[in-house]
């Protein structure tokens, strides 16, 4: 017996008249009798008893009525299950976010679960470089990351590019590098990653020292060691969105091009999840 073959004989059990039954499933009543018949003879037992034009199941045709239902019902769950997965309406969105943070992620992700309540979410927030790592792992899908990034391994999509700015608990007016390279520094990254190096080839290019006394990822203790007034940093202009107060104060860096750029990143040659796409999308809305 298949699944096809156990629809027809729901039908019959439905209707109790081969006819009826037959135009329900859109087919003509003798190729469903003769279906009826090999169900019958395959099992060894009598599946109905015929009363005139009406069809009474017989005891083993009711077991196997109510086996076949709910096998027929389990198949459908999950078709429909598959289709909402290939839809994205189900799975798991395995995320990472750079420590630097997106201004609005938090927001991003509820308004995703609000539209995909059945998606299970799995946030990592980390460094760019160990982001990286995890998807070359598969233990998280895709991260959102701060360039320069080696990028070999990966497929990528630029999100957005913003400037850094120069932050301290007083308030100035606009900053050279130079004028910060005097200054105790607080760097945002870890010497040979991504934003350490930005920061630091910025300083190589007018030929200034950097004065970095301190190197710190976490962007909660970095603020509350520059809001102390332990020293200043540099940043993108949106982690103050994110990790600033009152007590921090950001300043434009007038001669210097220093730019940080946002992207998402997954594994190349390999398929982007429903939900992953899914979310995608609502983030370039977003930003």
């Amino acid at each position: 017996m298949d699944i096809k073959q156990l629809r027809y004989f729901i039908a019959i059990a439905e209707e109790k008249n081969i006819t009826a039954a037959a135009n329900r499933l859109h087919m003509s009543q003798p190729p469903l009798s003769m279906q009826l018949k090999q169900m019958e003879d395959e099992l060894g037992v009598k599946l109905v008893e015929r009363n005139g034009k009406s069809m009474e199941l017989t005891d083993k045709g009711k077991v196997l009525y109510h086996r076949a239902l709910h096998l027929v019902n389990s198949v459908e769950e999950i078709k429909n299950e598959v289709q909402e997965t290939e839809e994205g309406k189900r799975g798991q969105l395995a995320v990472g976010i750079n420590t630097l943070s997106v201004t609005g992620f938090a927001e991003m992700i509820q308004f995703f679960h609000k539209q995909f309540p059945l998606v299970s979410l799995k946030i990592v927030q980390n460094d760019s470089f160990y982001l990286a790592d995890m998807v070359k792992t598969r233990a998280i899908e895709m991260a959102f990351v701060r360039l320069p990034l080696e990028q070999r391994d990966f497929s990528y999509q630029h999100l957005l590019s913003e400037p850094f700015v120069f932050v301290s608990n007083k308030k100035s007016q606009v900053m050279t590098l130079e004028e910060i390279s005097r200054l105790p520094l607080i760097i945002p990254s870890s010497e040979g990653l991504g934003i350490y190096n930005t920061i630091l080839e910025a300083f190589s290019k007018q030929n200034l020292p950097l004065n970095s006394i301190a190197e710190c990822s976490d962007m909660h203790v970095l603020m509350e060691m520059v809001k102390g007034g332990m020293g200043a940093t540099i940043v993108p202009k949106s982690v103050l969105n994110v990790y600033g107060d009152q007590g921090l104060h950001s300043t434009p860096i007038q001669d210097a091009q220093l730019v940080s750029s946002l992207g998402v990143i997954w594994l190349e040659h390999h398929l982007v999840s429903s939900p992953a796409k899914n979310f995608i999308k609502i983030v370039k809305k977003f930003l």
